[in-house]
């Protein structure tokens, strides 16, 4: 995707300043920074702000969960390493990561590969990267309940800005939105970010940005917020995912 030129700056608030602090500790809407910032990771390459999204919400909705099995990643182990470990010791814990978000349903979906432009068929035009339709059904395929909000002309700036704030005020749930950086004067193109708090004193929200080797986590104006999610991306408008535990892990006593 072609990298856009910034646009004028949107009064974003590093997350680093005094003020940040003030608006944190104030907020009515900040259930999920705790659970996210617990299991906050950094995106492991340029292509994965997506996978990286998503893993850190998976372990927060599920890490502490017994009832369900979660994956390990042995790519985080180098046969050096384990062939020093006693027999039958296992070192890795239990956790999403940004690899083995890449399981056989979630490719079924898009791949590891077609995110970093494979085509799907002989013929097709490379699609790098993870679109938001693609990223809802990637953790659906996890077994989560997730609903897509294309911020599009049949969704008001009110219905998105209520949604948001009602989910990150609420336990068990989460953001993750989809937005363009120029909109929010920062330099690149689209990107997917947790949403971490609200705060109604300066009407913006918080961004987990998980690229922090190039933003830090910053507090966006709403109405700016909500105009970079309504922008185009391939095929259609940038937006937002509500993602909550499936009703199978629900049933099973899960969170």
């Amino acid at each position: 995707m072609a990298r856009e030129a910034p646009a004028a700056p949107a009064a974003l608030v590093s997350f680093t300043e005094p003020e940040s602090i003030k608006r944190l500790e104030r907020s009515k809407h900040k259930v999920d920074f705790f659970h996210l910032a617990n299991q906050f990771e950094s995106q492991t390459n340029k292509a994965f702000c997506g996978p990286a999204s998503a893993a850190i919400v998976l372990n927060a909705l599920r890490v502490d969960n017994a009832a369900i099995a979660r994956p390990l990643d042995p790519t985080l182990l180098g046969e050096k390493d384990r062939a020093l470990l006693p027999a039958g010791f296992e070192p890795l814990f239990q956790r999403y990561t940004q690899n083995n978000f890449f399981d056989e349903a979630s490719s079924q979906v898009k791949s590891r590969e077609q995110v970093f432009g494979k085509p799907r068929a002989e013929g097709e035009k490379r699609d790098g990267g993870i679109q938001l339709r693609q990223l809802h059904g990637m953790l659906a395929a996890k077994g989560l309940d997730v609903r897509l909000r294309v911020a599009d002309g049949t969704l008001p700036d009110a219905t998105i800005k209520a949604e948001l704030k009602e989910n990150l005020k609420t336990a068990n749930d989460y953001v993750i939105i989809n937005y363009a950086r120029p909109v929010l004067g920062q330099k690149g193109g689209g990107h997917i970010s947790p949403l971490g708090a609200y705060d109604q004193a300066s009407d913006s929200f918080l961004v987990l940005d998980v690229n922090p080797n190039g933003q830090q986590w910053v507090w966006a104006k709403a109405d700016a917020l909500i105009q970079a999610m309504r922008t185009p991306d391939s095929v259609e408008n940038r937006g937002y995912l509500l993602v909550k535990e499936g009703p199978a892990a629900q049933a099973s006593g899960t969170k």
